[in-house]
């Protein structure tokens, strides 16, 4: 027998199979299989990237007016020689940079939002479920008395009240949106804290914080990070209703829900102002949802192991 073997230090499983250095080409070929993970990849890079860099390639400034060149068509190119690639609304400013504009908040409220809620929740779920007993049914009865409240209608009423404002709607769209993850973590915890391994870290003296944390929370996280991906595409729906409804970001913060409410009297004089921030939405949303799809295929390992 190979001592040298008996005494190498065991590693985690991916680790195990692939090297450090080649764990991101690993990954990015099992994600060139998937067509769905591909396309949603693409989609939310796409969306990242005209966030951040959006200031630097808009043709025009988002705020700008222009009466003179009010409700222009698509294509519209005015006297300076200045194109409106998709048209100007009912102020003269371009759709086009507004839409890049809007990316740049839908982003910061989608992420920010899912992290605040994602954080809140994963923590309540992990001790409801690894403490159990009284504790866990009353934490329990609170989210089932919050989850039974429509999460849409939760939020406008607390926005209603509250009040608008960027910061102000992604801190209620955080501290509303944590039901959903203790929930699905609660359920993760029940399973895993049964399992062997964490008898076995029982057995070998570690305190329950450092089973909570050390061993059951890596092996729930990866529900977290899928149900996540999802509420980013929930999130940036929500907002874009409370905006539509004048409960969210107020101007002259650019938001496509904004521009959504201001072209929806102008519908069929011109359609371009609903009609492209509509696009920007759902094509955005169903990115969000494709990656998520590749993520929940990826990290389980009951779904891997079936494909």
């Amino acid at each position: 027998m190979d001592t040298q073997s008996s005494h190498r230090p065991k590693t985690g499983a991916i680790a195990d199979m692939v090297p450090r250095r080649s764990l991101p080409r690993q990954l990015l070929a099992i994600l060139l299989k998937s067509p769905v993970g591909v396309a949603g990849s693409l989609i939310v890079a796409a969306i990242v990237i005209l966030a951040f860099i959006g200031p630097l390639i808009s043709p025009h400034d988002p705020l700008g007016r222009n009466i003179r060149a009010r409700f222009q068509p698509p294509g519209f190119i005015d006297k300076a020689g200045n194109t409106y690639t998709l048209g100007t609304d009912q102020l003269g400013r371009d759709v086009f940079s507004r839409i890049i504009a809007g990316s740049r908040v839908s982003v910061l409220v989608g992420v920010i939002s899912v992290l605040i809620a994602g954080t809140l929740g994963v923590i309540y779920g992990l001790i409801s479920g690894f403490i159990g007993g009284v504790l866990d049914s009353v934490m329990m009865r609170i989210v089932d008395g919050l989850l039974a409240i429509p999460f849409i209608i939760l939020v406008i009423a607390i926005s209603g009240v509250v009040g608008a404002g960027l910061s102000t709607l992604i801190l209620i769209l955080g501290f509303t949106g944590w039901t959903t993850y203790a929930r699905v973590i609660r359920g993760e915890v029940l399973k895993v804290r049964e399992m062997e391994y964490v008898i076995a870290a029982y057995a070998l003296g570690q305190s329950r914080p450092k089973v909570m944390f050390l061993h059951i929370l890596p092996n729930v996280v990866h529900s977290a990070i899928v149900l996540a991906a999802v509420q980013v595409g929930v999130t940036i729906l929500a907002e874009s209703s409370l905006s539509f409804l004048g409960l969210g970001v107020k101007p002259p913060t650019v938001t496509w829900g904004l521009m959504l409410s201001d072209g929806r009297q102008y519908i069929n004089s011109a359609w371009w102002m609903t009609a492209y921030p509509g696009i920007a939405i759902t094509i955005t949303v169903l990115g969000v949802v494709f990656l998520g799809d590749w993520l929940r295929d990826f990290l389980d390992p009951n779904v891997r192991g079936r494909a």
